[in-house]
């Protein structure tokens, strides 16, 4: 796989991993004490310990770990187990919620990866989506095509709908336009590069998997077309891929 697929995919990871929810959270420790490690993580050493009756300030999540500040000006990160006990100002627990099918229906934004065959070749596809309601959204794609003689780069603009984002199994329907940038690889005579328009239509389907994370697997019939002083017909791509999501 070409270097600039590599990235793309690593770059997703990175940031679906890195992504942390602000909370700004006022709680009581009831524990007998909470051990606070410089990152989040068990390989990160403990450098200081709250004792039961100290309010602290929860200001961000990571998965199960949960960055705290103490009064006095202390930071560090917490399990979520040394939080089971804690109350609110008001006297009730606290009780730290994981992301849902629910949550995912009512998502703003999400960002994903997918890889799979576009006409026999591979193709890498990361993509931002913006929901405008919970059956309607927008999506920017950007992929990368790996052929045997050429690759190309596609940018997507497109519409999804959704019918019924409550399902657990949840079909889709695509409808986008963008370009694609075919580039031959090297041979005696250096052919052109080509840009043409492209637009496409699919189906697919959505499924939540845990927390912040969805699967998604979807089929695209696209239309590349040919340039006006082309004599080429306009030609048909099946496409299939396959990916994660992680929303917001």
């Amino acid at each position: 796989m070409e270097t600039r697929a590599i990235r793309f995919l690593i770059l997703f990871f990175v940031f679906s991993n890195a992504y942390a929810e602000n909370i700004e959270q006022q709680v009581q420790v009831t524990d007998p004490f909470i051990e606070l490690h410089t990152g989040h993580g068990d390989g990160y050493p403990v450098f200081y310990v709250v004792d039961r009756g100290e309010i602290i300030t929860i200001q961000l999540r990571y998965t199960n770990w949960f960055k705290i500040k103490t009064e006095n000006g202390k930071q560090g990160w917490a399990e979520r187990r040394q939080l089971a006990q804690t109350l609110s100002l008001t006297g009730e627990v606290v009780e730290f919620k994981d992301a849902s099918q629910d949550d995912f229906s009512q998502r703003v934004w999400e960002a994903g990866a997918l890889l799979g065959d576009f006409n026999g070749a591979a193709i890498l596809s990361m993509y931002s989506g913006y929901a405008f309601t919970k059956n309607l959204s927008a999506e920017l794609a950007l992929s990368q095509v790996i052929g045997n003689v050429s690759s190309s780069t596609i940018l997507k603009a497109g519409m999804v709908i959704q019918p019924f984002p409550e399902w657990r199994y949840s079909p889709y329907f695509t409808l986008g336009t963008g370009i694609i940038n075919n580039k031959p690889r090297a041979t005696l005579v250096q052919p052109e590069d080509k840009t043409n328009q492209i637009s496409n239509v699919g189906i697919g389907l959505r499924t939540y998997l845990t927390r912040r994370f969805v699967f998604r697997v979807e089929y695209n019939d696209y239309v590349i077309f040919s340039a006006s002083n082309d004599n080429d017909k306009n030609e048909d791509i099946k496409e299939w891929k396959a990916g994660f999501v992680v929303f917001f």
